[in-house]
């Protein structure tokens, strides 16, 4: 029988969709305030990889991540998720997004995605929210799943993430140490 056990706490990101007069300084102030000091960014590119958010966003749109610095538990995914719809809701004009904001984080083991939307790779987390896993790792590095989206299962998007996961990887373990040398 196995004992249960508190998991690991997890690093979140965001992905951003926006167009390029959206406004991201209010939108990332209330990022910082949500998960706390932003640790890394990618560069702004064009979003190509779908045009699914183009019939309500517009054309044009561009991409980038942050990465947070505190960890945090897994458990707070859901709630975050439905803070992040409310900014893209309070950011809208006239009903329509200009933002799009997906939050997931990042594990030794895997990389979710939050959505509102049930699939058979979804597990329901409560408030709406479902647990979209989107990544594994596997043989030194995150591989894709059937399911997973392109742009996360390209390679440059898999370069950061494997990059991302070695820092969390360093921050646990100097948690870790901390947690002992204090026990």
């Amino acid at each position: 029988m196995g004992t249960p056990a508190e998991p690991r706490p997890v690093r979140f990101f965001v992905s951003i969709i926006y167009q390029e007069n959206g406004q991201m300084n209010e939108i990332e102030n209330n990022l910082v305030s949500l998960f706390g000091k932003i640790l890394s960014r990618t560069n702004p590119s064009p979003f190509l990889h779908t045009r699914y958010y183009e019939r309500e966003m517009g054309p044009g749109l561009l991409r980038y991540f942050l990465l947070f610095e505190p960890l945090r538990t897994r458990e707070e995914l859901p709630s975050i998720k439905l803070k992040t719809n409310e900014y893209e809701k309070n950011a809208s004009i006239k009903d329509k997004r200009i933002i799009n904001i997906d939050p997931g984080y990042i594990t030794l083991e895997h990389v979710i995605l939050a959505t509102t939307k049930g699939y058979t790779h979804r597990v329901y987390l409560g408030k709406g929210i479902y647990a979209d896993l989107t990544l594994i790792y596997k043989g030194g590095s995150f591989e894709s799943l059937p399911w997973t989206y392109p742009d996360y299962g390209s390679p440059e998007m898999i370069s950061i993430l494997n990059r991302w996961r070695e820092e969390y990887k360093t921050d646990l373990r100097v948690g870790f140490l901390k947690e002992n040398r204090l026990a």
